[in-house]
């Protein structure tokens, strides 16, 4: 068999086709986003960059996307995308509550700094509200009182944000470290704590070996069930004010 003969060049039916351009809409801008953003982090995340990314002119990316703000709410809206609350049930609204908070830091882990895109986020766009819906419908069924039932979501939302926030401030402080780990991170402050004076400090020494002890998902848990505790006592308290007729006020607020 003969070799492939280089083609000549006035042979224009040899020539190599141009490659086809992939049209540039707001999906493949916030693609390139997130990949600007775990490459440098939020506080350089810019539209030059997502532009330098996508190879091509800033002035491009305005067709699809009006400004940085905009850029940001569509990155959080993309964390909502996927996401089905399954069906209220009063029987497991603590595990359901639970679940609901240990898949919104799943997500929020998926790419760096993306807590602090989430405490800026647009909270109440279409995207979003089916979620809300669902957590605020497990609160009630649960028997929250409608004034914990409304603020929940909110408080809970927020915590999940501020351990994302705190996990991502460590990770960017040792990004450039080869042997970091939450273990040793850890074993540093329980460290400290041991070596307090315990004449001054009695009990923060009593508690060095658990000072920030155990793993990221273990800190999560107990931060979440601590709140799901407080949550049962205001159901607790207005299941008794129910049965005792007491109905002057919601559980939680002043009589």
């Amino acid at each position: 068999m003969s070799e492939e003969l280089p083609a000549l060049p006035w042979d224009r039916s040899r020539r190599r086709a141009a490659p086809v351009r992939v049209p540039l809409t707001p999906e493949r801008i916030v693609d390139a986003a997130y990949v600007v953003l775990d490459r440098e982090g939020y506080d350089k995340l810019s539209m030059r960059q997502v532009a330098a990314e996508l190879g091509v002119a800033v002035s491009a990316l305005y067709t699809h996307v009006s400004s940085k703000d905009e850029l940001l709410e569509l990155m959080y809206l993309r964390l909502f995308r996927g996401w089905e609350v399954p069906d209220p049930d009063p029987a497991r609204w603590r595990e359901q509550v639970a679940e609901f908070a240990r898949e919104g830091l799943d997500r929020l882990r998926r790419h760096r700094d993306l807590a602090r895109i989430s405490m800026v986020g647009v909270p109440f766009s279409p995207e979003v509200l089916p979620q809300m819906e669902k957590l605020v419908t497990i609160f009630r069924l649960a028997g929250l009182p409608d004034p914990v039932a409304a603020r929940a979501g909110d408080l809970l939302s927020t915590l999940v944000d501020a351990f994302a926030f705190e996990e991502s401030i460590w990770q960017d402080r040792y990004r450039d470290s080869s042997d970091f780990s939450w273990t040793k991170v850890s074993e540093t402050f329980q460290q400290y704590f041991e070596d307090l004076p315990p004449d001054r400090f009695p009990n923060l020494s009593a508690l060095a070996p658990h000072m920030v002890s155990g793993s990221q998902n273990d800190r999560f848990d107990l931060a979440v069930e601590i709140v799901i505790r407080g949550l049962a006592s205001f159901v607790e308290e207005a299941a008794t004010a129910g049965e005792s007729g007491d109905r002057s006020a919601p559980a939680g607020e002043p009589r």
